[in-house]
């Protein structure tokens, strides 16, 4: 990565926006790390004036009502939640890219796996009621995980699972390679993409297409006593469909780390469900000195009137 020089750059004043997030931690790490900026954190006086908006899930329309701002940039790798405003203005919208990003994603997927493989979702409510059951094992070769989105994250869990000697198949929009796994694109090979993984793995960036793909008809694909482990989005789940299918016994249980709303409700029936696991939005979390070092390196780019790094598309929504 090529930086630019500071000496003829103003200042950059970024305002930190969501509406869901306490995003002080990052005005820490901004100052921790000594970076010479202005921060401003909505809904403080004065956040309308900055050049930057860093946003997590802000309001619509907000943004629109900041006159100079020039860039609107994720804490994270999503844009979906910024794309999603219909007034958004029309300057670049980036994302951050953490190289332990993926890796970090690919361990929260192994440990989902082991634990219905290695049935400790069953193990932990046996050691609740004192049950004493030794089940047969399966080896992880007969064991088959499916990926639902099969791009750089899905391709680094994909070889993770592999490393461990799963039956690891991948799927995507569009054809995709990779030694030693199957892999099927498109509409018409998700079918049998699905039949057969004994665990689903969702890494799907959200878009119109996929809100929503985890319903009825895609659980009904899914051999019996299928898992789900959901790292993409929290819309992709329709959790009425979900819970429907575990009451019923065709899924074994699911593991969940994103939702429709965050943070989850305490009174969501996905808290207590006995065979769902929920945690917090925390598969894989950047270092927050590494989002406000590439903040501020695009802040500085813009201000300086170069084109900033990572920059998402509105077309695709990512």
């Amino acid at each position: 990565m090529e930086l630019i020089s500071r000496t003829d750059t103003k200042i950059p004043h970024i305002a930190l926006v969501s509406s869901t997030l306490d995003l002080t931690f990052l005005k820490t790490a901004f100052e921790a790390s000594g970076l010479n900026v202005r921060l401003s954190i909505y809904p403080e006086p004065g956040f309308k004036d900055a050049d930057v908006a860093v946003a997590w899930n802000p309001p619509h329309g907000l943004l629109a009502d900041m006159p100079n701002v020039k860039m609107v940039h994720s804490i994270a790798a999503g844009l979906d939640n910024i794309f999603a405003d219909p007034k958004l203005p029309a300057v670049p919208v980036c994302r951050v890219v953490d190289s332990q990003h993926a890796l970090g994603m690919a361990e929260y997927a192994i440990w989902s796996v082991l634990l219905f493989h290695r049935e400790m979702d069953r193990h932990l409510q046996n050691a609740a009621h004192k049950r004493w059951e030794r089940p047969g094992q399966k080896a992880a070769q007969d064991y088959t995980v499916g990926i639902l989105g099969f791009g750089a994250i899905g391709r680094t869990v994909g070889r993770s699972l592999r490393a461990l000697n799963y039956n690891v198949r991948g799927w995507a929009r569009s054809p995709k390679e990779e030694a030693g796994i199957a892999t099927y694109c498109g509409d018409a090979q998700l079918p049998d993409f699905l039949n057969g993984c004994d665990a689903l793995i969702c890494l799907l960036p959200l878009t119109d297409a996929t809100r929503g793909i985890l319903n009825a008809d895609l659980f009904a694909h899914l051999p019996q006593g299928a898992a789900i482990i959901n790292m993409g989005r929290g819309e992709h789940m329709v959790e009425a469909d979900l819970l429907a299918a575990i009451d019923t016994g065709h899924l074994r249980g699911a593991v969940l780390d994103v939702f429709l709303k965050e943070p989850l409700p305490e009174e969501s029936q996905l808290w207590t469900h006995p065979k769902i696991f929920a945690t917090p939005h925390i598969a894989s979390m950047p270092d927050p000195r590494d989002v406000a070092a590439q903040i501020f390196e695009n802040a500085t780019r813009v201000l300086a009137g170069q084109e900033p790094l990572n920059s998402g598309s509105r077309e695709s929504g990512y």
